[in-house]
């Protein structure tokens, strides 16, 4: 079943900063608003409830401690979820946040893996772990050892740290254990997964038949290669600059 969208209000002083934070938050598949100001945020709050609220601390006016206090002292807002992030190393500024009652603290520049879990943590029942980026990878299923006869070629069209959706007409049956490569320029990552669920054509999150699987065996670093190609997919042509129009 496909997952509810979550519209998400990002604030922060700094335009660059909301620009990297807002799309990304979209290639997240999440719904966005954003403001420069806690006044201006709250304003909006005022007309739409977002599902979670993500603020810098160093805001112009009212600081994001501030605004996370107006927030928790309103009736209608007291429930959303609230993230700090920020780029000062004050150890002392976390436990003031947490104990004003901010789902997460975060420092600058944020890692998409962490804002995710963050944010899935605060907003989900059952929260995922890892981020599931859409994609074209050919994979490599079988070696002609297990169940399925030999190795044919296929593509991935997801892909996360803790595994991967398979597009094929053939999916190998649940529970099934295979040996499969996944091609990710230069890399050749070899690992070991498992069937959790296979669908016919039309059916699934994805409306094409395939099977979704994990990995039971894959290496520290190959997985590392994984995690790294997510971010780079994510975040490469979102490199924050310098806000020179604060």
């Amino acid at each position: 079943m496909n997952r509810d969208p979550r519209t998400v209000m990002v604030v922060d002083g700094n335009t660059s900063m909301l620009f990297y934070l807002g799309m990304l938050l979209k290639r997240l598949e999440y719904h966005v608003s954003t403001s420069r100001s806690a006044e201006e945020a709250l304003r909006m709050m005022e007309e739409t409830v977002p599902s979670l609220v993500l603020t810098d601390i160093a805001l112009p006016r009212m600081s994001g401690i501030n605004l996370l206090k107006r927030i928790k002292d309103t009736p209608k807002l007291t429930t959303v979820p609230v993230i700090l992030i920020t780029a000062e190393s004050d150890p002392g500024m976390k436990d003031t946040c947490l104990r004003a009652g901010c789902a997460a603290y975060l420092g600058k520049p944020v890692e998409p893996g962490a804002l995710y879990r963050a944010i899935q943590s605060a907003t989900e029942s059952l929260p995922r772990e890892n981020i599931r980026l859409s994609t074209s990878l050919k994979v490599l299923v079988g070696d002609g050892t297990t169940l399925g006869g030999g190795a044919r070629t296929e593509y991935a069209t997801a892909i996360s740290e803790g595994g991967l959706y398979v597009r094929t007409l053939y999916p190998l049956p649940r529970n099934t254990l295979a040996p499969i490569s996944i091609f990710m320029g230069d890399h050749e990552i070899r690992a070991k997964a498992v069937v959790l669920y296979t669908f016919s054509v039309g059916a699934g999150p994805f409306l094409e038949p395939g099977m979704g699987l994990k990995f039971v065996e894959i290496g520290e670093g190959d997985r590392k290669v994984i995690q790294d190609f997510i971010k780079e997919q994510l975040t490469s042509d979102l490199t924050p600059a310098p806000d020179l129009n604060p």
